[in-house]
């Protein structure tokens, strides 16, 4: 009766056992699942941070470019040509000013 009982004891000790280790399996996948997230996440911020400094090292050549060819036009260097262009724009200005007060005036009251 004692073998037979402790066999039982034995048994049911087993199978908690099992139980405790099944669980413990389950909770390490989830773990391992959490860390593959996790990791995947990382990665796609790091492929986003990268793309944004690519993005910031362009515009910051670009700009760069583009303050050296205003400091050319504006130091002198355009010579002839910027004086063009400040009459044209000033020319400009002015037709428009002038086709407006015609307007106003042939279709105003």
């Amino acid at each position: 009766m004692s073998s037979s009982r402790g066999n039982n004891v034995e048994a049911t000790y087993e199978s908690q056992n099992d139980q405790r280790l099944d669980e413990l399996h389950a909770k390490i996948r989830t773990l391992r699942g959490v860390t593959t997230d996790i990791h995947d996440d990382v990665e796609r911020q790091n492929l986003m941070l990268d793309d944004s400094n690519d993005r910031f090292a362009s515009f910051g050549a670009s700009l760069s470019q583009t303050s050296q060819r205003a400091k050319r036009v504006f130091t002198g260097e355009g010579g002839i040509r910027t004086t063009r262009i400040a009459m044209l724009v000033v020319a400009a200005f002015f037709a428009f000013w002038i086709l407006s007060k015609i307007y106003s005036w042939w279709f105003g009251s």
